[in-house]
């Protein structure tokens, strides 16, 4: 059974806006801090937020103002709300602990269009 399920990617234009999902299994989710992670073609993978289990948020500075992170903890999901979206946000955007353990799920493509 996949441990960690990412959703909600899709073909957005340029300042546009998507919400991605993650659900989790309890024992990946409790108590651990998550992050949402990238990788575009021919770059390594990024942390692109963080989030603590107690709420605290962290974000790489090229997403700082646009996207944010949450969690709910009693479905172990965590959510990206990405906005004014920008072509250079095209990848696939990932879910796992932060920092990263164990495998990784399938992730979901974000295409952001110029």
């Amino acid at each position: 059974q996949a441990q960690l399920v990412e959703s909600g990617g899709g073909l957005v234009q340029a300042g546009g806006s998507l919400r991605l999902s993650c659900a989790a299994s309890g024992r990946i989710f409790r108590f651990n801090a998550m992050g949402w992670y990238r990788q575009a073609p021919g770059k390594q993978r990024e942390l692109v937020a963080g989030i603590t289990s107690r709420g605290s948020t962290k974000y790489g500075d090229s997403v700082k103002g646009r996207f944010s992170i949450s969690r709910d903890n009693a479905k172990n999901t965590v959510y990206l709300q990405m906005n004014s979206l920008k072509p250079e946000d095209t990848a696939v955007y990932y879910c796992n602990t932060d920092p990263p353990y164990g495998s990784w799920g399938q992730g979901t493509q974000v295409t952001v269009s110029s």
